[in-house]
């Protein structure tokens, strides 16, 4: 589904959770049971630091991936389980109450036998709408009619912040309408990706049958779906083209749209969309919107028409009956990321009943499981992080004093949001019931997509949050200056019933957490907002030239990893890279403040500086399948997690000293080639 949402920085799988409860337990150091002791350190710290858990823990059946990040979720998912289990068994529960909402949602995901029996029927008015269309203009105006219901075809489009204007509201519209996503699926001419293609255009045709098309048929159809896609991915920008701010904000007219796309009447389109009046637009790719006005002439009617089913359909699979669920699994769960079992039915009821009630279930989640202290005490490691920050930007011998002075500034004005909302979102108006999951699923993204229309033309919210409580991830937000710390990011496994020491802390929630979102308020992409969230050049030409210089070199370092053949896209990772490596510098500077540091204390026989690099490993503990390694090289701005470890790493003299590495081992970075940026 498009979740239409302007691309925040995300840390993804790297948070982590501490637990303020201190009753004693028998305790096994984790940095220690996790080891892979028959691995050099200096050759690969990920390995070492993390395999000796690999080994006793292989990925299930059901996951593309096994670590810290599924050890966490799953607790979680368990604790999301009681809410909506205890929801569903309170028949007090009145009408339009939350408690009813969550209870019925996850009711209608759990009565497989309603859903198999409604078959396709939860689509039947969309899919009546799709078969109506009878010439270009019926076209144009379905493709919208269907963003506002929950699929993505053609392209994308979502409200948000200006770029350069952050106290108002824009209509954004990008490339999209691509079931594989990533265009590079749909032409690099490598063995595997051959492969995917000709797995994905059986997917086509499995899919086209259940909308009702006899063997020959849904063969033809699912060709001519493969032709648009793949049209539409020729007139894409790759990954890393995405990543420039500057070349894809186009502010233009609506007027000079139309004249981009003749065969478009946006003025038409955007009251479908739910926008009664806007003067302009802000197009990331123009040729992309030039190419498909040329694509809607050179498909028939018809052609379109299949193409906006399947897009439909497949946005909804995994909410449909067993038959097309399996085959939406098949495609996109093990073809593409190497998993060959679905988790069980209230596992993914749970994940999907959070995804659509997450603010819901998130009151309820604070409430019952989120222990006292835990804002005061992110707050505090945080503005530890800050500190550190800050005096780096001091003593910065490539800046000059004037940028200086407005990196201090940003830095300063860099909000903070932990735990969770001082505000919920209002969510009275959304209705829910037992009569129908799919349609449970549709009504929740209705209702969401409405909430984002509602924004343009009113002051802007400094104060919402795009994520929930128990969401496992924190994100930077550019247009508000602002980091956003949930509040599950409280608990580290291994160290229940316990507080872990100064070392794992600022190694996970200083290094991985609170230092790697604030630096990205200074990486490639973020550097270019001033402190107000616009996109605005606060550098002098020399300090930018000099920054860029730094840049490329991370840019051209992880260039050279590669896994299973396939190298990592230094340019399009560039920016995690970046928060990467300032992440556990800023952390490991916070943590030299702390006693256990001062004091030269030993734990479990490892030197302070020890701990310290290994739970920032830890952080990073991940073990992928191949598929989904190379998955997340293709489609992911985040490099794989082995190099998230050993890349920043090998940079740091520190690191060097901690664990002996010399000229001649692999983690071996030469004083030249260190990077060196924040």
């Amino acid at each position: 589904m498009n979740l239409f949402r302007k691309p925040l920085t995300f840390l993804l799988i790297g948070m982590t959770f501490f637990s303020c409860n201190k009753k004693e337990v028998a305790f096994s150091d984790p940095l220690i049971t996790n080891r892979d002791t028959t691995i050099n350190p200096a050759d690969d710290f990920f390995n070492y630091a993390n395999n000796g858990w690999f080994k006793k823990n292989p990925i299930a059946k059901t996951d593309s991936s096994n670590g810290i990040m599924r050890t966490v979720v799953d607790t979680i998912n368990g604790q999301i389980k009681s809410i909506c289990e205890n929801s569903a068994k309170d028949e007090s529960a009145a009408k339009g109450s939350n408690k009813q909402k969550i209870g019925d949602f996850y009711a209608s995901g759990m009565d497989t036998i309603a859903i198999e029996k409604a078959g396709l029927s939860p689509l039947n008015l969309e899919i009546k709408k799709i078969n109506e269309i009878k010439d270009i203009t019926g076209l144009v105006n379905t493709i919208a009619h269907l963003q506002t219901v929950g699929a993505d075809p053609a392209f994308t489009f979502y409200v948000s912040q200006d770029d350069k204007i952050s106290t108002k509201y824009a209509l954004f519209f990008g490339q999209g309408g691509l079931g594989m996503k990533q265009r590079d699926y749909y032409l690099d001419s490598d063995k595997r990706n051959v492969e995917i293609r000709a797995a994905y255009l059986s997917h086509l045709k499995n899919m086209m049958r259940f909308t009702g098309d006899e063997e020959l048929a849904a063969s033809k159809n699912a060709a001519t779906i493969m032709k648009l896609e793949t049209e539409l991915a020729k007139s894409s920008r790759k990954l890393e083209e995405l990543r420039d701010p500057i070349k894809n904000y186009n502010k233009i007219t609506v007027e000079k749209f139309n004249t981009l796309t003749p065969d478009i009447d946006w003025k038409k389109i955007l009251p479908i969309l739910g926008i009664v009046k806007a003067d302009t637009v802000i197009v990331g790719q123009p040729e992309f919107f030039k190419a498909l006005n040329t694509t809607i002439k050179k498909y028939t009617i018809e052609d379109w028409k299949t193409y906006l089913k399947f897009n439909l359909v497949s946005a909804y699979a995994p909410y449909l009956n067993s038959a097309i669920e399996k085959e939406n699994f098949k495609f996109y769960s093990t073809t593409l990321n190497g998993v060959g079992t679905q988790k069980p039915r209230w596992k993914r009821v749970v994940e999907q009943t959070d995804s659509s009630l997450g603010e819901l279930i998130g009151q309820v989640y604070v409430s019952d499981y989120m222990p006292k202290g835990v804002k005061e005490k992110l707050l505090e490691v945080g503005n530890n992080i800050r500190d550190v920050f800050a005096s780096h930007i001091k003593k910065l011998d490539w800046m000059s004093e004037p940028t200086k002075q407005k990196a201090l500034f940003k830095l300063s004005k860099m909000v903070m949001k932990l735990g969770y909302p001082d505000k919920w979102k209002d969510m009275s108006s959304l209705s829910i019931d037992r009569k129908s999951y799919c349609g449970n699923v549709m009504k929740a993204y209705i209702w969401d997509y409405q909430y984002m229309i509602n924004k343009f033309g009113k002051p802007v919210d400094r104060n919402e949050w795009v994520m929930q409580p128990q969401t496992y991830n924190a994100y930077y937000n550019p247009s508000n200056n602002e980091i956003v710390i949930p509040a599950c990011n409280i608990i580290v496994p291994g160290y229940e019933g316990r507080m872990p020491d100064d070392a794992v802390l600022y190694g996970i929630i200083g290094g991985s957490f609170f230092g790697h979102e604030i630096t990205h308020g200074f990486d490639d992409q973020g550097s270019q907002y001033d402190e107000k969230g616009n996109l605005n050049n606060w550098w002098t030409a020399e300090d930018l030239k000099k920054f860029k210089a730094k840049t490329k070199l991370i840019v051209d370092q992880y260039n050279k990893y590669s896994i299973l053949g396939k190298n990592v896209n230094g340019d399009a990772t560039q920016g995690e890279n970046i928060a990467d490596l300032g992440g556990v510098i800023m952390g490991y500077e916070a943590f030299q403040k702390t006693a256990q540091f001062k004091n030269k204390e030993k734990i479990s026989g490892l030197t302070p500086e020890q701990r310290y690099f290994l739970a920032y490993a830890y952080s990073w503990m991940i073990n992928r399948r191949d598929e989904s390694k190379i998955n997340q090289i293709m489609t992911d701005v985040h490099s794989p997690e082995q190099f998230r470890v050993n890349g920043p790493l090998s940079n740091i003299p520190e690191f060097h000293k901690a664990f002996n590495v010399k000229k001649g081992d692999k983690m071996y970075q030469p004083d030249s080639l260190r990077v060196v940026i924040w």
